[in-house]
């Protein structure tokens, strides 16, 4: 039967024959569908700033495929698609890249190992991999939490109340109706 991953992708740099990174994706979404794995479904793709350095936009997706692959194996497996496409090792953190494959969540829980740790230790404060998550797996479970992943997107998205000012008028004037 197999598990279920999560996948969280990500491309800010054109290829030279697949394209833009909208097209990058879109080619990633057709190499997970192959040799072990397989598709179950993919988000919309979305644009989101980049972390870091990198200055160039990001087009983001998600997607939940299905294999056998433990997940260091599923992780070795993903870094040979990433070199396919022509990443390459030590190109720096947050760097601009063809694409990114990051192991987010499994259907096996928790997961820790000298060079991969399920859940991702920081999807749960990314908008641009919890988007696109929770359309197409919005009731799966962060297992450290127990919060599904649309309650893990409406947390990070929601609105903050604007700060009250104190008795006494600590806010500055500037805006105050008093000023005009």
């Amino acid at each position: 039967m197999g598990q279920r991953y999560l996948i969280a992708l990500g491309s800010n740099r054109r290829h030279r024959r697949h394209g833009p990174p909208e097209a990058v994706i879109r080619a990633a979404f057709a190499a997970l569908d192959r040799k072990g794995l397989k598709l179950k479904g993919t988000s919309p793709i979305v644009a989101s700033a980049p972390l870091g350095p990198s200055r160039r936009r990001y087009a983001n997706a998600a997607a939940v495929v299905r294999t056998k692959l433990s997940p260091d194996d599923l992780l070795e497996h993903l870094k040979a698609v990433e070199r396919r496409f022509g990443r390459r090792p030590g190109g720096g953190r947050w760097q601009a890249r063809v694409l990114d494959l990051d192991i987010v969540l499994w259907s096996g829980g928790p997961w820790a190992s000298p060079g991969l740790t399920v859940p991702h230790v920081a999807f749960r404060k990314r908008t641009f991999v919890l988007g696109p998550a929770k359309t197409i797996a919005p009731l799966w479970r962060d297992p450290l939490t127990g919060l599904r992943i649309r309650h893990l997107h409406a947390r990070l998205t929601r609105r903050k109340p604007l700060p009250i000012a104190p008795p006494g008028g600590a806010l500055s004037s500037v805006g105050r109706a008093t000023d005009f």
